[in-house]
């Protein structure tokens, strides 16, 4: 194909791109799920199209504005597929005006305090799906709220784009290190495509407002910390990500097996004094009991996209006759640390890049066993994915649509034709990555 034709074909797939993400992220609602499943597909084949054409000396300038401005299509709208932003911007309401977040439940704050609520309280209100539950979102989240609903002033249009632009400019931090660090690792610089165009990681990130890019955005700050040999900021980095989305705790048994990091106290040191910083506000009064009460609630009680938990659960209720969520989901829980141990332990990385190998495999069995598993749950793993060769959450980024077919009714309901067809595409992600003789895919 000659240049000119390859560029030309790679403008025009940027362009229906373009296009196919104002659709779907303006819209299109959630219900509409052939919609959905069909321009989601569609914008995923267009990604890939664009990432075969490209070339590595593309400017990642070039490369930076494609992704933008698919992202800014989206400034505006209101996010279709998740409604948690609404429990953000009730938490950055309640500390903007100095109330503590984790000691009432949305309910029983506007019942004690009638007076007090503000009209976006009351605005906000009948659209959050957490009523009567504690909030259960890290301190560092908090902050990002408090930020957001400073500059909404009381207008919830504008704390959706204040929330956007903040996860916006957390996303230009990712693309820039996915730049450096490709580089630094000898990669092919084009594998930023990958992310960058990723349908999934637009629409969940800047569309629905989730934060799990800002929690990529460290852990990629944390690798190349540990690359230039800085321990005590690459453990500063690991604790922020933890204060945002608790879920890189489950990293701490890879950083007790790698060599660099296992007795460096000034990595320690640098975790812990993070840690405290991003949770000192969970001490007052009974912000850390209610805290944890979500937690456990939040594990004990839903279920959602989930895999291996929902086989065992269909076998509780052949057994005992009835939903064994709360002794199940303890017991996978426990499944999970013990795993993690032991593969960090079975691997004891000798390099960052198979500390990072190490962290995608621990993301892949906390997903595989969790009864929860939001798509954007995927996005560290995924991200982290790109460098280390692996395709299990590449195909999982398009695999993980069909749990939208939950919200095609007037009521969630899953369905298990599209849950198993999702979980067949991983499984066989699993296989090429982890049982072929050449395990890991070259997408370059």
């Amino acid at each position: 194909m000659r240049p000119t034709v390859w560029i030309a074909a790679q403008i025009l797939g940027i362009i229906l791109m373009l296009a196919g993400v104002y659709v779907l992220g303006n819209l299109i609602p959630r219900t509409d799920f052939r919609s959905t499943l069909g321009l989601f597909v569609m914008l995923f084949g267009l990604m890939f199209l664009v990432f075969t054409l490209a070339k590595d000396s593309t400017p990642w300038f070039y490369i930076l504005t494609a992704g933008l401005l698919l992202r800014l299509s989206l400034f505006l709208a209101i996010p279709q597929w998740s409604d948690d932003y609404a429990r953000f911007l009730w938490d950055g309401e309640l500390v903007r005006m100095m109330e503590n977040p984790y000691s009432e439940t949305p309910g029983e704050f506007l019942q004690n305090h009638p007076l007090e609520a503000t009209p976006i309280l009351h605005q906000l209100f009948p659209l959050l799906n957490s009523q009567d539950y504690y909030s259960v979102y890290p301190p560092l989240n908090q902050a990002v709220f408090w930020l957001s609903a400073e500059a909404a002033d009381g207008r919830i249009a504008i704390g959706i784009i204040s929330l956007r632009l903040l996860l916006l400019l957390g996303e230009i931090g990712v693309f820039m290190l996915f730049v450096r660090l490709l580089k630094t690792f000898q990669l092919p610089p084009k594998l930023v495509w990958l992310y960058w165009l990723n349908p999934l990681v637009i629409m969940e990130i800047t569309a629905n407002l989730h934060f799990e890019g800002l929690v990529l955005l460290l852990l990629l700050a944390a690798v190349l910390a540990l690359k230039n040999k800085q321990p005590s900021t690459a453990g500063s980095l690991w604790g922020l990500a933890v204060g945002i989305k608790l879920l890189p705790l489950l990293l701490l048994p890879s950083f007790v097996f790698y060599a660099e990091t296992k007795r460096n106290t000034l990595f320690w040191f640098g975790g812990l004094v993070a840690a405290l910083v991003s949770f000192f506000w969970l001490l007052l009064d009974s912000s850390w009991a209610n805290f944890s009460q979500s937690v456990m609630l939040y594990q004990g009680k839903f279920e959602f996209n989930a895999s291996i938990y929902y086989l065992f659960r269909e076998l509780g209720f052949w057994v005992f006759g009835y939903n064994t969520i709360g002794v199940l989901s303890k017991r996978l829980s426990v499944a999970t640390w013990a795993l993690v141990v032991y593969f960090s332990w079975e691997n004891k990385p000798a390099t960052v890049r198979e500390l990072m190998d190490l962290w995608v495999l621990i993301y892949l069995i906390y997903l595989i066993l969790q009864p929860v598993v939001h798509p954007w749950y995927l996005i560290p793993a995924f991200g982290l994915s790109v460098l280390t060769g692996r395709s299990t959450f590449v195909i999982w980024s398009l695999a993980a649509v069909f749990s939208y077919r939950a919200y095609s009714g007037t009521i969630v309901e899953e369905s298990p034709i599209y849950l198993t067809l999702e979980y067949l595409l991983v499984l066989g992600g699993i296989y090429l990555d982890y049982f072929l003789a050449k395990s890991k895919l070259n997408f370059s």
